[in-house]
């Protein structure tokens, strides 16, 4: 069996390409014109690949480096092999990624995975819904009735979108996404399996146990938005659930209804934002991060992985914990109970 190739780069390009295309410096011009087929990590790289390093904590890698060139910043220049092509950058990941798009175009966004163009005549479309020239819908997807589809848009096999739903321009619906209640603005990614507008989890308690709350409002997605796979947003209750222009969600993330995120905000996988959470722009939540009901987040705030929070956060703090506190107090708590049990182990009567 041969081994599949799936990513091909468009073409190869020089170090003084690379140099200019991401305003890094070329520290000896002689090497010039060294080719860059791929990338590769730091560890992984060989002829032919172009490599990054970012940060302290990687410097020590430095050394090891086989690769046609190297992403870095200044501090790292010394310690590089000299048959390595050094292009220095104040931000290498950033310009390292950018190569990347270039070089594996196919890899940096979606595309129609049955190779079709336009409509399938394997689609179940209804007669009044409305799809723009230039947009793609695969074989097993469903438009229902009123729903419109911009042009450049894929929608993959087996993704459903609901009554009187608008997808904008230049989106990706992947395969079995189902969109509901939504409006969705250009260059969206909504990944396979994601669940989009489903009823808000509403009930108040009766005579016969727990009974359903009607949930009326819709899902407002802005542009450039991206939303990981089996990632599910609630619609709002009477009011909208919202997500900012930029935010990019991870995979098995819950968004519950009326939970309004802001613009440019970065939350990991395992999220779980319940009813009613506010996000200001920029947020920044790593994985498995828990927000209670209706608290506010700030502006910049950062927020570390697996923290529980309870209380609204002021702009531009970082908190962890469970319950989260501020940075600072919670490593002054960790401390303190490292001294203690310290303590407690030598104590002869502990």
């Amino acid at each position: 069996m041969t081994d599949p190739v799936f990513f091909v780069p468009t073409r190869r390009y020089s170090a003084i390409e690379v140099a200019n295309l991401t305003g890094a410096s070329l520290v000896d011009p002689a090497r010039g014109e060294v080719e860059i087929s791929g990338i590769a990590s730091a560890t992984d790289g060989r002829e032919g690949h172009l490599v990054y390093l970012e940060g302290r904590r990687n410097a020590g890698l430095a050394a090891s480096i086989r690769a046609a060139a190297v992403l870095c910043t200044s501090d790292i220049v010394d310690s590089v092999p000299a048959s390595v092509a050094v292009l220095v950058s104040a931000r290498p990941q950033a310009a390292f990624a950018a190569i990347g798009r270039l070089l594996f175009p196919a890899a940096a966004s979606p595309h129609a995975l049955t190779g079709e163009t336009g409509v399938s005549p394997r689609a179940h479309i209804d007669p009044s819904a409305h799809i723009e020239e230039g947009a793609i819908v695969e074989a097993g997807a469903v438009i229902a009735a009123g729903a419109s589809i911009g042009s450049g848009t894929i929608i993959a096999p087996n993704a459903i979108i609901g009554r009187n739903c608008q997808v904008g321009r230049n989106c990706y619906v992947g395969p079995s996404a189902c969109i509901q209640y939504a409006l969705i603005g250009d260059r969206v990614i909504v990944h396979g399996g994601a669940m989009i507008g489903q009823d808000g989890f509403g009930f108040v308690g009766g005579a016969a146990g727990p009974e359903r709350i009607p949930q009326i409002g819709r899902v407002v997605i802005q542009d450039n938005v991206e939303i990981g796979t089996n990632t599910t947003v609630d619609r709002g209750a009477m009011a909208d659930t919202v997500i900012g222009e930029g935010t990019k969600i991870d995979n098995l993330v819950q968004v519950a209804h009326n939970v309004r995120i802001g613009r440019g905000c970065i939350i990991a996988g395992h999220c779980g934002l319940s009813g009613s959470v506010t996000l200001g722009d920029g947020v920044m939540l790593g994985g498995r991060v828990g927000l209670a009901d209706h608290v506010t987040i700030g502006s910049r705030v950062q927020i570390a992985a697996a923290s529980g929070v309870m209380n609204d956060i002021p702009d531009g703090e970082r908190w962890a914990g469970a319950p989260a506190m501020p940075m600072r107090d919670f490593f002054r708590q960790v401390a303190a109970i490292k001294t203690l049990a310290k303590a407690r182990k030598g104590d002869p009567h502990g």
